[in-house]
């Protein structure tokens, strides 16, 4: 038997990666009426926000990063942060989410070969073959919700660019962690990518002219939720669960968690919008989730490690 601990980093990295799969739609429904340079700039000022807040009532004093450590930091907010997000919220006003989540489903080939090439992790047969299933089965699941999202359009390509940026831009942000999520730990990690990453998105917004009163007033309730989801859930606790998630099972492992992203869209769909649920997409779920068990066996053994 494994220790629990090991069953509670899938459990958390299933359940962040489940988060993640409501934030396309999300992002879709704000890229229709907030710029998406405002909006990603409020989006990581109120993860800002939620990640001191809670700091504060946990009584964790933010680390002081060594000027190294403060450059790495650095990269991983430009690369996670600011640019992840200005090709997310860009590219969402090109295609719609099915076909973005479609792209983003290449994440977990893109880091295990990144992993392969950079740091010579070991890529065995059974990991190759779980990241194929996981892309086949996202392939699946989105082609079947959405088959008309593989027909091009003169628009799209600037779309896929920018969607395939957000693939670049995570792959770093996950490859380029491991040290400092050894020596200050996921949450004082996540905080300071954050921070950096944010300022990044604010001074470029002010630059640009586009944080004005005018912006602020096209938020009503329905996208002051979303930002509220985005920022909240789907940056601040989800990035913190899913670098604590790489640094006990590695980032090839923790990365191909990510193909759960379009099966969540789709039950989403079916639980809350009355979307149908057909054969296909539940055996592209299936493949998914045989390919995750596939390529994280056997687990990895957790080390006693906190946030």
């Amino acid at each position: 038997m494994h220790p629990l601990s090991d069953r509670l980093t899938y459990l958390k990295l299933a359940a962040v990666t489940m988060i993640w799969g409501g934030t396309f739609v999300a992002g879709r429904y704000l890229a229709d009426r907030v710029d998406p340079l405002l909006a990603a700039s409020l989006r990581f000022i109120l993860a800002s926000l939620a990640l001191l807040l809670f700091m504060v009532c946990a009584r964790i004093p933010l680390a002081r990063p060594d000027p190294r450590q403060l450059v790495r930091l650095s990269v991983l907010g430009f690369f996670g942060i600011f640019f992840y997000n200005l090709c997310f919220f860009y590219g969402l006003h090109y295609v719609n989410a099915s076909r973005a989540s479609l792209i983003v489903a290449l994440n977990p080939a893109v880091i295990g070969l990144a992993s392969w090439w950079l740091f010579k992790e070991r890529l065995g047969v059974a990991k190759v073959m779980g990241i194929a299933l996981c892309l086949a089965g996202a392939a699946v699941v989105i082609v079947s919700r959405n088959p008309e999202l593989l027909h091009s359009t003169a628009s799209n390509w600037r779309g896929d660019v920018l969607i395939f940026g957000c693939v670049v831009g995570w792959g770093i942000y996950s490859l380029f962690s491991r040290e400092l999520n050894q020596s200050l730990g996921p949450l004082q990690t996540v905080t300071w990518s954050v921070l950096l990453g944010t300022l990044m998105l604010t001074v470029l917004t002010l630059f640009m002219g586009r944080f004005t009163a005018e912006g602020l007033g096209s938020l009503q309730l329905p996208q002051a939720l979303s930002l509220l989801y985005l920022g909240v859930l789907g940056s601040a606790l989800a990035y913190i669960g899913y670098y604590d998630g790489i640094r006990r099972i590695g980032a090839t492992r923790a990365g191909v968690f990510i193909a759960l992203n379009p099966l969540t869209a789709v039950m989403c769909g079916a639980l809350l919008l009355g979307e149908q649920l057909t054969a296909p997409m539940v055996l592209g779920g299936a493949v998914i989730l045989s390919g995750i068990y596939l390529c994280n066996k056997p687990l990895a053994q957790a080390k006693p490690m906190g946030i």
